[in-house]
């Protein structure tokens, strides 16, 4: 029998990979030929999806962009045997795209059936939970600090530390949540995570729910993700099936029950108090703080809120030891990240590398420059509240400190490319007006400040007194940095700031043309 594996992601889905495996089983019966198709996530290289790949006795060969239309060209060429054909790709392992990552976190996506705890099993599933089974709590928390793992979410709080201050409250109801509300622009890899590889994120939450004496745990998921949720729901499911959820997880005696919430659609349950409000059946809105979450949590209980990708990475750290993980990587950042390349890139996707590589290297060995073939003039790294960080800081490498130190942030790994042709003072005006649709709306600052500040920035587009204008934006956003109670208004103006600093000719240059 022949394997063909088909990613069921839903990027890949977008460009006709359901088409695809519909032509590939039609052709097969035709022919008859006995071939077994597996829904696998994708690899990550979209510019390639649908990327099909035949398992073959030197290893999975891949073949790419497939069409409907291509399935009978390629039975025609011998496929099944890795016969020629022009969209031969080649081993999967040694395409340069995939042969200089460093692949932990996202060490089984696109390999496995994501649905099958025997897959997970066999591709080194479940042995981080049999060692945390085998530890004491302390042991285990202790495991993860050593390991340098910080949350991928954005904050880049060390995991340690987190969980520790959860295990030293007073037994009784604790929770593990998760938040998957994905909404940053230009981010995928928690949605990758989720339809690739959802048993290790199942697998990370109930290590975290025995680390700290946790029973149950909640999976706090973008409504905007229906393929993710469903892969989810039939992932948790066979876990539940398998024994590793419930009553007694592995026979250990021990319990941990698992659940998923859908959000509503606002981006500002990103952030870890306003999605607790909207667990607990409130409107996503921001708790100030102190008491932490940690100590005062859901439903008033202690939790740990970590990030889908964080919490995916527990169960590598338990198996590999915390010396391997810090292995990777530089200064106060260690271990991998998973990077999304998007915007005006020749080859977008996920790339996941240990901290230290440069925005250059991602750009251009990666991302081979701009798809239109242009300079790339700027990228905005962090999501739609991360700094525009110009050409001339390329070389800055990927690590929370180094881009700090530029006034930029990494948050979620998300870098969205810009060619030569980009009018900075728009996107200064639309990364405003993203927060002004997004606020919650408690805290003045940012509500206010954000609807006032597109309303200068259409000033200065107009060119109505730029230089006057351009002096009242930056005491509103230092205003707002200072003054907002989250994140969302904190951090709004660092897109604006950052234009205006390193492309101010955009802004400047509107009141000679008017």
């Amino acid at each position: 029998m022949s394997t063909i594996y088909v990613p069921a992601d839903s990027g890949a889905l977008a460009l006709g990979a359901d088409a695809v495996c519909r032509a590939i089983s039609r052709e097969a019966a035709e022919r008859r030929l006995d071939v077994r198709v597996v829904r696998n996530g994708s690899r990550g290289a979209y510019w390639l999806e649908p990327l099909i790949e035949v398992a073959s006795a030197q290893g999975r060969i891949a073949y790419g962009p497939v069409s409907a239309a291509d399935v009978p060209g390629l039975f025609e060429a011998g496929w099944l045997e890795g016969g020629a054909h022009r969209l031969l790709l080649g081993p999967t392992d040694r395409l340069p795209w995939f042969a200089g990552q460093q692949r932990l976190t996202f060490e089984r996506v696109g390999l496995t059936d994501p649905r099958s705890v025997a897959d997970y099993v066999a591709h080194g599933g479940y042995q981080g939970l049999r060692r945390a089974l085998s530890m004491d709590p302390a042991s285990v928390v202790e495991r993860i600090s050593r390991s340098g793992l910080r949350g991928r979410g954005g904050a880049a709080f060390p995991t340690g530390i987190k969980w520790k201050t959860v295990l030293e409250q007073p037994a009784g109801q604790k929770y593990v949540t998760c938040n998957a509300d994905e909404g940053d622009s230009g981010t995928f890899s928690d949605r990758m995570l989720i339809e690739g590889d959802p048993l290790s994120l199942i697998e990370g939450m109930t290590i975290a729910g025995l680390a700290v004496g946790a029973t149950h745990g909640y999976i706090y998921l973008r409504a905007e993700y229906p393929h993710a949720w469903r892969t989810l729901t039939q992932a948790i499911a066979a876990a539940y099936a398998a024994d590793y959820l419930g009553s007694d997880v592995m026979g250990s005696g021990r319990c941990f029950d698992l659940e998923i919430r859908l959000g509503a659609g606002a981006y500002i349950c990103g952030e870890e108090t306003s999605m607790l409000e909207s667990l607990e059946g409130r409107r996503g809105e921001v708790r100030v703080r102190p008491p932490l979450p940690a100590i005062k949590g859901l439903f008033g209980r202690p939790t740990i809120v970590n990030n889908v990708i964080t919490l995916a990475t527990v169960p590598l750290i338990l198996r590999e030891g915390a010396e391997f993980y810090a292995g990777f990587g530089m200064g106060r950042s260690r271990g991998t990240l998973p990077l999304q390349l998007a915007g005006n890139i020749k080859r977008g996707g996920l790339v996941e590398r240990a901290f230290g590589l440069t925005l250059r290297e991602l750009l251009y060995e990666y991302g081979g420059g701009s798809a239109s073939g242009r300079p790339i003039r700027a990228v905005q790294v962090g999501g739609p509240l991360g700094a525009y960080v110009p050409a001339a800081q390329f070389d800055t490498p990927v690590d929370y400190e180094a881009l700090a130190a530029i006034g930029a942030m990494l948050g979620h790994g998300g870098i969205v490319a810009f060619d030569d042709t980009v009018d900075m003072a728009r996107m200064a005006r639309y990364a405003m007006q993203f927060c002004a649709i997004e606020s919650c709306g408690k805290c003045t600052p940012c509500r206010i400040g954000s609807t006032r500040g597109m309303e200068i920035l259409d000033h200065i587009i107009e060119g109505r007194d730029a230089q006057r204008n351009l002096q009242q934006l930056d005491a509103l956003c230092e205003l707002m940095v200072q003054g907002s109670l989250c994140g969302l208004g904190g951090m709004a103006p660092f897109p604006v700031q950052s234009a205006v600093k390193h492309f101010r000719e955009d802004f400047s240059a509107r009141a000679a043309l008017r």
